[in-house]
């Protein structure tokens, strides 16, 4: 756009705010990922674990792009921490999972009936947090008076994020663990000592 001489525009109010903020969480969501990938990889001491807990992400990461999209909300502040608030979970979800196959892998069950048995009894604690959130943050979805333009994209990112990362944990998460394991359990049974 073109202005007489003499005239400036500036960008003020939530425009500037949301420009601030979105160079601040570029900044801090990789800080974050890092320390928790760190937290992770001391937890289990296994880069591999680590790294399929945080392939929970990009599952919320789909299911709360799509809730904004499918509502009309644009990206604001407001959702950029419902995505940091998701991640949490999701991150909560894919320990429990792979903390509960390794424990029933050091038990000796086989590597299939280690997954199974994991994920049927992760299945409740797993759906429950989801749900709760879910059902808690419901009235903020659905809310259209006084201060819902911050309430609601909040919601409707952890929402909608959690329906497909706990949908995609409980299929996607044990697949993965599987592939990544088999190999090892493989050459484990070859051992002679194993035997």
């Amino acid at each position: 756009m073109d202005l007489d001489k003499g005239y400036s525009m500036t960008c003020n109010g939530e425009f500037e705010n949301q420009v601030r903020a979105t160079a601040r969480l570029q900044l801090v969501v990789p800080i974050c990922v890092g320390l928790i990938y760190m937290w992770l990889f001391f937890m289990f001491n296994s880069p591999k674990d680590a790294g399929m807990v945080l392939m929970n992400v990009p599952f919320a990461l789909i299911g709360g792009i799509l809730g904004l999209y499918f509502t009309g909300i644009n990206f604001s502040i407001s959702a950029g921490v419902g995505f940091i608030a998701l991640f949490g979970v999701c991150v909560q979800n894919g320990v429990i999972l792979v903390s509960v196959f390794n424990k029933n892998r050091d038990l000796g069950l086989h590597l299939d009936e280690a997954i199974h048995e994991g994920a049927m009894s992760r299945l409740r604690p797993v759906v429950m947090t989801a749900l709760m959130a879910g059902l808690g943050l419901m009235p903020a979805a659905l809310s259209n008076g006084i201060g819902s333009e911050t309430q609601k994209p909040l919601a409707v990112v952890v929402i909608s994020g959690l329906i497909s990362a706990t949908i995609l944990t409980l299929l996607i998460l044990p697949a993965i663990y599987k592939l990544l394991n088999q190999n090892r359990f493989k050459s484990l049974h070859k051992h002679p000592s194993v035997q």
